[in-house]
């Protein structure tokens, strides 16, 4: 199973799997990266321009994947935990923590180690490591699904229900919206006559 450069589980195999179109490509099969970021890498931007910026791996006379490309990059958009399915309730008004967290299923190609004083939190993970990532491959998981993947060997294919903790708080994020979409009056609402 692929691992975090921290050593912990990213619950897949395969990452790839697991992604989705490039972010940088077009409606019209060609890659944006090559055009707003050419600066970052010339020589790819050169390429893809003489190719009329045609993106290689969404050509289907080429044989090119996702992992050929060397600025793939897939973040999943859908806001619901890819292992169990819990959709995203959020407040904007509040601090409240998010139901759901970001989980990269790629990193760099060397790990580097981290010692024995390495804490784990995910903040952290690639601090003394190189922040460049291979390709970023990203899906969301829901935060009680996120720490068994990395502190256990649970999959992100596992077929489970959301753990009972993470039903009672969308729960209570759905029942606090509800009173909201209620009426009630001002002077009921602040206690003014």
């Amino acid at each position: 199973m692929e691992k975090t450069p921290r050593g912990t589980s990213v619950g897949v195999d395969d990452p790839y799997e697991f992604a989705g179109l490039c972010d940088y490509l077009t409606g019209e099969g060609q890659c944006r990266y090559a055009f707003d970021h050419y600066e970052h890498d010339p020589e790819f931007a050169r390429e893809r321009a003489e190719d009329d910026y045609t993106c290689p791996v969404a050509n289907p006379e080429t044989e090119e994947t996702w992992a050929d490309c060397p600025h793939f990059r897939s973040r999943n958009q859908d806001r619901e935990c890819v292992r169990c399915g819990l959709e995203e309730k959020r407040n904007e008004l509040t601090d409240e923590r998010p139901l759901l967290e970001e989980h990269h299923l790629s990193y760099r190609d060397t790990l580097e180690a981290t010692g024995s004083d390495s804490t784990d939190d995910p903040e952290n993970e690639t601090e003394d490591a190189d922040p460049e990532l291979t390709h970023e491959i990203t899906i969301y998981l829901c935060r009680w699904c996120h720490a068994k993947v990395h502190n256990s060997w649970a999959r992100i294919t596992d077929d489970v229900a959301p753990d009972p903790e993470a039903v009672a708080a969308l729960e209570e994020r759905r029942g606090r919206e509800l009173e909201e979409t209620g009426f009630e009056s001002a002077a009921d609402r602040y206690g003014t006559e």
